[in-house]
C-alpha cells in the first residue's frame, strides 16, 4: 500500500480536509503508512506585507503549525505516524514541490466541487492531479 501520505489542509478551514484525514488516519493504522500534512500560507505582495506589523509572516506560520499539530494530535493514529509542514506560495505549485520533496507516493485531499470558474481557471486539485509526482486520490466535498 501507501507508504507516506500526503493531506493538504486549509489553515483557514481545516474541517473540510475531514474526509482524507480519515481515510490517511485509516491507512496508517491498517497498513502502517505515514501521514504528512501540510498547509500553505499564501504569499502576500510586497506592497501589502509593508503595511503589516513587524513578524507577521513568522506569526502566521506559527499559528498554521499549531493548526496543522492540533489536526494531527486529534488522529487515531499509531505515536509518530504524523509530521507537518508549512509553506509559502501558491497552493498547487507548493504541494506538488513537497510530495516530491518528502517523497510521498500519495497525496490524498478534498475538492470543491468544479464551478464554471473552475472550467476556465482550473482548480488546485486538477493542477495537483495533472502534475503530482505520485498517485492522487481527490475525495469531493458535500
Amino acid at each position: 500500500m501507501f507508504k507516506k501520505i500526503l493531506v493538504p489542509v486549509d489553515p483557514g478551514e481545516p474541517g473540510f480536509a475531514d474526509d482524507a484525514l480519515s481515510k490517511a488516519a485509516q491507512m496508517a493504522r491498517d497498513y502502517g503508512s505515514k501521514i504528512h500534512l501540510m498547509a500553505v500560507c499564501p504569499e502576500i505582495q510586497s506592497f501589502v506585507a509593508s503595511q503589516l506589523p513587524d513578524g507577521w509572516q513568522k506569526r502566521e506560520i506559527e499559528e498554521t503549525t499549531a493548526i496543522l499539530n492540533k489536526v494531527g494530535a486529534a488522529l487515531d493514529v499509531p505515536e509518530g505516524a504524523v509530521d507537518c509542514q508549512v509553506r509559502m506560495g501558491a497552493v498547487y505549485h507548493e504541494v506538488i514541490e513537497e510530495a516530491e520533496r518528502s517523497e510521498c507516493d500519495l497525496v490524498l485531499m478534498t475538492s470543491h466541487k468544479p464551478g464554471l470558474s473552475t472550467y476556465f481557471i482550473g482548480s488546485n486539485a486538477a493542477h495537483i492531479v495533472r502534475h503530482a509526482p505520485c498517485s492522487v486520490l481527490v475525495l469531493r466535498g458535500s
